[in-house]
């Protein structure tokens, strides 16, 4: 008796190990299946998910969903497919499905899903048993696959001119012409963007509606695609029916018997384009505009008192009985006078000059101590101004009236910030790297960098952000128009670098200009002598509409031993060459004249008296700088104002030249 009870307790123990043996191969089996595998109850109540499933589905913790409703994890016609397959295992028979749905951690994929009852010993659903499978690659595949159809379909369409749904009502032009260029086929867009007809345009030359202007360039693009050479991107102006004309860009390929094209209207475009251009043109001069504005007050005071300096010099030189000691004083205080306010006078035409931006290697530290002598205009007498410049040259390439401009924007919104009162500090310096600004990781390479540090209000930090906008201020009406700070930004962009800002309030702020650097360029060196002796008894032809200009100049150059014919106008020079033009060594002209200009003069020298050196000069420092690039092998441009040592020399030099080194002896 205690032999069988024993006996079928060993058995049943076997038994149960069997059946814990077959459920631990069972969860190993449903674990190792990329399908997601899940049991419901009979209201669609999720009971178990499978741990690949769980992983599929990125479901961290099952108990955070069990006991939810299956089909609301699905939308749309998703949701509808899931209740339908949930009744039809309900009613004991098979269902399946494919749609979209999200995983717990909200990343969309497409799902194979089949739905089937689990029967009880009785015979119906106790249960029921969902495997979805992840199908998502297979369906990105096909998506592939249809869109490559859909290509090559589109390739068949044009190559048999078949008039389907794409032809007809696509907005760009489309036509299939003949190697020679005339039209087989178009579609209706010709109508509705040009006015013309299909019966209009077939059998007509693709080249007959375009621009005169270019009709060379379209012709070229025909002959091309003609020889079986792609030319997939071309522009012209194609007419309209009302005689008007549209900018269209082209896409043209060819095969072994026709042309297929397909043109854009870009029309729109173009126009926009150029209104922005014309934009960015008036957002320039706004800026320059604005900073001249600024500079204004303080050099029409700094001109006041150069002025009076002057008066006072020239009223004591009147003075009798005046010693010689007292008569150089006086006049070296003018002419100092004079080149201080020649400086002022170049600084503000700098400022004012509208161009492209024109980059050139300079030094940064020469242009901060230039513009710094302007810093008393620019900030008033209570705000003191320290600029640290390195004794190293700090070299970019830029554009200097650019930089220049930059530079006294930050100045001015120093000042504005300081409410004309406190300490302002310009630093010029290098570094090894960019640090992160604006979502941009720091770069490490050679920067220039122009740091300026006010004493003033400081800037919130909800502000720092906007401040670089165009027409963003936090000034008063009438006070500023916001473009200041903008164009630092936009120079420091288009020359490569970056403007960083650090403010704290109450406390002041900080600008950092990041510039790159680069290697010094090669500059030319002055040949000129400023000590050579001044040879006597060269003849000089004066051409200026100035009286007092050409009266003291050639006053001036005949005490220094020249021969001088001062006259007021061109015609009157061209006069007084044609009797005995070899009795001038050279010709000196201003560039702006009434009536015939000093180039206009020049070109008829030239024609007449090849052999004639010319010395042109202007007060205008945009004209000179065009000049000066366009013409320098002409003639040579003498910039006003100018000393007339200087001049002298000059016209010396460019005679020496013309005579081949022979002058003076030498």
């Amino acid at each position: 008796m205690n032999s069988t009870v024993g006996m079928g307790s060993e058995a049943s123990e076997l038994a149960t190990s069997g059946l814990g043996q077959n459920e631990a191969f069972t969860e190993r089996v449903l674990a190792s299946i990329n399908d997601c595998i899940k049991v419901l109850d009979l209201d669609a109540r999720l009971t178990f998910m499978s741990e690949g499933g769980q992983k599929i589905m990125e479901v961290s913790d099952f108990n955070t969903i069990r006991g939810c409703s299956w089909p609301d994890f699905w939308q749309d016609q998703g949701n509808l497919d899931a209740k339908a397959a949930v009744q039809a295992a309900k009613n004991g028979e098979s269902a399946s499905f494919i749609g979209p749905a999200q995983t717990l951690a909200g990343n969309l994929k497409w799902w194979h899903v089949q739905v089937s009852p689990i029967l009880g010993s009785n015979g119906r659903p106790e249960q029921i048993l969902c495997v979805s499978r992840d199908i998502t690659a297979l369906r990105e595949a096909e998506e592939a696959l249809r869109k490559l159809n859909e290509s090559l379909e589109q390739r068949v369409i044009e190559r048999t001119r078949d008039r389907d749904r794409i032809w007809r009502l696509s907005p760009d032009l489309m036509l299939v012409a003949q190697l020679d260029g005339v039209i087989s086929a178009v579609n209706p867009a010709w109508t509705r963007m040009l006015g013309h007809t299909e019966h209009d345009l077939v059998g007509s030359q693709l080249l007959a509606l375009v621009h005169p202007d270019d009709l060379a360039d379209s012709s070229s693009a025909v002959s091309r695609l003609g020889d079986g050479k792609n030319f997939p991107n071309f522009k012209n102006r194609y007419r309209h029916q009302d005689g008007s004309y549209r900018m269209i860009a082209w896409t043209a390929v060819p095969d072994s018997d026709y042309i297929h094209a397909v043109g854009r209207d870009i029309q729109a475009e173009e126009e926009a384009k150029d209104a922005l251009r014309l934009s960015e043109d008036a957002l320039r001069q706004s800026q320059k505009l604005e900073t001249i504005g600024q500079l204004t007050g303080g050099v029409a005071h700094d001109f006041n008192n150069l002025l009076t300096v002057i008066k006072s010099c020239a009223d004591l030189l009147k003075t009798p009985s005046l010693s010689e000691v007292r008569r150089i004083k006086y006049v070296e205080a003018i002419a100092n006078t004079v080149d201080r306010a020649a400086r002022l006078t170049a600084q503000l035409l700098t400022f004012a000059r509208r161009q492209a931006l024109r980059p050139e290697v300079f030094n940064v530290g020469d242009s901060v101590l230039r513009v710094g002598e302007m810093m008393d205009s620019l900030t008033g007498s209570r705000i003191k101004v320290t600029i640290e410049v390195p004794d190293e040259p700090c070299f970019i390439n830029a554009d200097e009236s650019q930089f220049d401009t930059a530079l006294v924007n930050m100045v001015v919104n120093a000042r504005d910030a300081m409410s004309g009162n406190g300490h302002l500090t310009i630093q010029v310096a290098t570094a090894a790297w960019l640090p992160s600004v604006r979502a941009h990781p720091g770069l490490v390479a050679d920067y220039v960098t122009i740091t300026l540090s006010d004493t003033g209000t400081g800037i919130a930090p909800e502000k720092l952000d906007a401040i670089f906008e165009p027409f963003y201020t936090t000034k008063g009406i009438g006070q500023g128009t916001g473009l200041g700070l903008s164009q630092v930004f936009g120079f420091a962009k288009q020359s490569g670098g970056e403007i960083l800002v650090q403010s704290e309030c109450s406390k002041g702020s900080q600008f950092m200009l990041y510039l790159p650097k680069v290697e010094a360029s090669t500059m030319p060196t002055s040949q000129d002598n400023p000590s050579a002796p001044i040879v006597s008894n060269l003849c000089v032809l004066m051409v200026e509409d100035n009286a007092d200009v050409g009266l003291y100049t050639s006053q001036t150059l005949e005490q220094m031993g020249f021969h001088v014919l001062w006259v007021p106008n061109a015609k009157s020079a061209l006069e007084a060459l044609a009797p005995n033009p070899e009795s001038f060594q050279v010709v000196f002209s201003d560039i702006s004249m009434p009536g015939m200009s000093g180039l206009e003069l020049l070109d008829a020298i030239e024609a007449l008296y090849p052999w004639l050196p010319v010395v042109l000069t202007t007060g205008y420092n945009d004209e000179y700088a065009r000049i000066a690039q366009e013409e320098t092998k002409r003639f040579v441009l003498l910039q006003k104002p100018y000393a007339t040592e200087t001049l002298a020399l000059l016209l010396q030099k460019v005679i020496k030249g013309r005579l081949g080194g022979s002058l003076g002896g030498e």
